[in-house]
C-alpha cells in the first residue's frame, strides 16, 4: 500500500511529464484532480484521463481552496503565478514529476545534468558510456524528453532497484526539488538565460546549485574548473561531498585534455582523435562523461569504446548535409547566447549564421567579438530585428521566418562555407519547441 493510497493529489498542467505524473499517480491508488488552462475539448489526452477516473478541471479560482494531500507541477509552470503562491500559502507542497519519482522509487543510481548549455549532448554520451558496461540496468530520461516518472511505470523501479539513471535536468526541473538526492551530479557550466522565466540570473544560476544540496559525504559532484562562474557560485554554496575537477587547461585537474590526450590524474586513457564531435566545448563533456563512468564502475576499455562510437545528438551542432561543398548544421537546441558562442566557435570555416526565434530578452554582446569569423548573419522571428540592429547595426539580412533565413543563406553561400542555424534563444515564436523547428530546418536543407 503505498502512501499515495486515497489522498488527494493535484496535477497542474499536462504536457508529457504531467501525463506521467498522472499515471504513475493512478497506479499508487492517488485520487487524481488535474488542472489545465486548455479548454476540455482541446485536452487530447482527455479520454485516457477520464478513463483512469482522473477529474479535470481548469484554473478558476476555487480549485485552490480544495485541499490537496500534494500538488504536482508541470516543470514549464512559472512558480510565481498566482495560484502556485496560493498553493503554496495553504501549506500544500508544489513539487515536479521528478521529486515523485524519486520519493517512490527502490534505491537506484542518479547521475544529474545540468547546466546552461550541452545537458543533452552530456547526458547522451554519459548513457552511451555506462550502457556499455551494464547494457540491462542504464537508463536515460528527464529533460532530454522523457519523464523519470514514466521509466519507473517501465521499468517498475518502485520495485526494482539498481539502476544507472542518467537524469538531462534543468533549472526548472530544479526549483522545485525537495528531497532528491543524485550519487553523481555536474553542472556542465553556467551562462545566462530564462530570464523571462526566473527574473534575474542570479536566481537562475542559484537554481542550478540545487542539483548537489542533497548529496552526501560519499556522492560526487563533477566540478568544471574552467567555468568562473561556477567557481564564484559554489564558493558560497558549499559543496557537501567529493569532488571531481575536469579542466581543459589546468593540468592538476583529475581529469584533464590537451590537443592530443584525455588524462586521468596524468595517466594517458586514450587520444582526443577518438572524439567524433566537433568542437572543444565536446572534449570537456566527454570528461564529464569519462568522471561519471568511473564514478559507476565502468572499464577503461569500455569508456574509449563508446567515446569513439559517439556521434553526437539531434539539434546540437548537427551535421546534416553537404551541398555543392557548402555544409549545413542544424544547432536548433542552442536556445541562448552561450550556445551559440560555443557552436561559432566550434568551426574555423566561414559561416552564415541563422539567428533569431522567441524574444527572452538576453544580452547579445558576447556573440560581438566571434562576429569575425562570421560571413553573414541572417535574423529572423520575433527578436529578428533586434539581432539585426544589435549584432549587425542593420548591414546582416533580416527576414521574417526561418525558411526566408534558409533561402538568402543559400544566395550567398560558397563552397567551404558552413550555413549554422544557432537561433540564440527559444523557438516558441513560431514552433512548439527546438525539436520541431530542427526538424523543419533539416527538412528545408534536405529538400534543396
Amino acid at each position: 500500500m503505498s502512501e499515495f493510497f486515497g489522498k488527494k493529489v493535484l496535477v497542474l498542467g499536462l504536457a508529457r511529464s504531467g501525463m506521467a505524473a498522472v499515471k504513475l499517480l493512478h497506479k499508487l491508488g492517488a485520487v487524481i484532480t488535474v488542472s489545465e488552462s486548455k479548454a476540455l475539448a482541446d485536452i487530447k489526452e482527455l479520454p485516457e484521463l477520464q478513463k483512469m477516473g482522473v477529474r479535470v478541471v481548469n484554473q478558476n479560482e476555487e480549485i485552490f481552496e480544495e485541499d490537496f494531500y500534494l500538488a504536482v507541477k508541470n516543470p514549464g509552470i512559472n512558480g510565481k503565478l498566482w495560484f502556485v503562491k496560493r498553493l503554496r500559502e495553504r501549506g500544500i507542497s508544489v513539487i515536479t514529476e521528478i521529486e515523485l519519482a524519486f520519493m517512490v522509487s527502490a534505491p537506484q543510481h542518479f547521475i544529474a545534468i545540468t547546466g546552461s548549455n550541452g545537458k543533452t549532448t552530456t547526458s547522451t554520451l554519459v548513457y552511451e558510456i555506462i550502457k556499455k558496461q551494464y547494457p540491462e540496468k542504464t537508463l536515460l530520461c528527464g529533460n532530454i524528453g522523457i519523464a523519470l516518472c514514466e521509466m519507473v511505470l517501465e521499468y517498475d523501479l518502485i520495485n526494482n532497484e539498481g539502476y544507472y539513471i542518467v537524469l538531462e535536468i534543468s533549472n526548472f526541473q530544479l526549483v522545485d526539488i525537495v528531497n532528491f538526492r543524485p550519487e553523481i551530479s555536474v553542472i556542465i557550466n553556467l551562462a545566462a538565460d530564462h530570464l523571462d522565466f526566473m527574473g534575474t540570473e542570479d536566481a537562475y544560476y542559484r537554481s542550478k546549485l540545487r542539483v548537489y544540496e542533497n548529496m552526501k559525504d560519499n556522492d560526487t559532484f563533477l566540478y568544471n574548473l574552467d567555468d568562473a562562474l561556477i567557481k564564484e557560485y559554489t564558493d558560497e554554496v558549499e559543496i557537501c561531498c567529493k569532488k571531481l575537477t575536469y579542466s581543459l587547461f589546468d593540468k592538476n585537474a583529475d581529469l584533464f585534455a590537451d590537443s592530443e590526450f584525455v588524462y586521468l590524474e596524468g595517466e594517458r586513457l586514450f587520444p582526443v582523435s577518438d572524439i567524433k564531435v566537433v568542437g572543444r566545448h565536446n572534449v570537456q563533456n566527454v570528461l564529464v562523461g569519462v568522471g561519471a563512468a568511473l564514478k559507476c564502475g565502468v572499464t577503461k576499455e569500455n569508456i574509449r569504446a563508446a567515446v569513439s562510437s559517439f556521434n553526437g545528438v539531434e539539434h546540437r551542432i548537427e551535421f546534416v548535409r553537404e551541398k555543392d561543398g557548402v555544409r549545413f548544421y542544424n544547432d536548433s537546441k542552442g536556445t541562448n547566447v552561450d550556445a551559440t558562442v560555443t557552436a561559432l566557435k566550434a568551426f574555423s570555416a566561414p559561416v552564415i549564421l541563422l539567428a533569431g526565434g522567441h524574444e527572452k530578452g538576453l544580452d547579445l554582446s558576447p556573440l560581438k567579438s566571434l562576429l569575425v569569423g562570421v560571413k553573414r548573419l541572417i535574423a529572423y522571428g520575433e527578436c529578428g530585428e533586434r539581432i539585426h540592429t544589435e549584432l549587425t547595426q542593420g548591414e546582416g539580412i533580416l527576414v521574417n521566418s526561418l525558411p526566408e533565413a534558409l533561402e538568402e543563406a543559400v544566395k550567398i553561400a560558397e563552397a567551404g562555407d558552413v550555413v549554422l542555424l544557432s537561433p540564440t534563444t527559444s523557438s516558441y515564436d513560431q514552433y512548439t519547441c527546438f525539436e520541431e523547428r530542427g526538424e523543419h530546418f533539416k527538412s528545408l536543407v534536405n529538400s534543396l
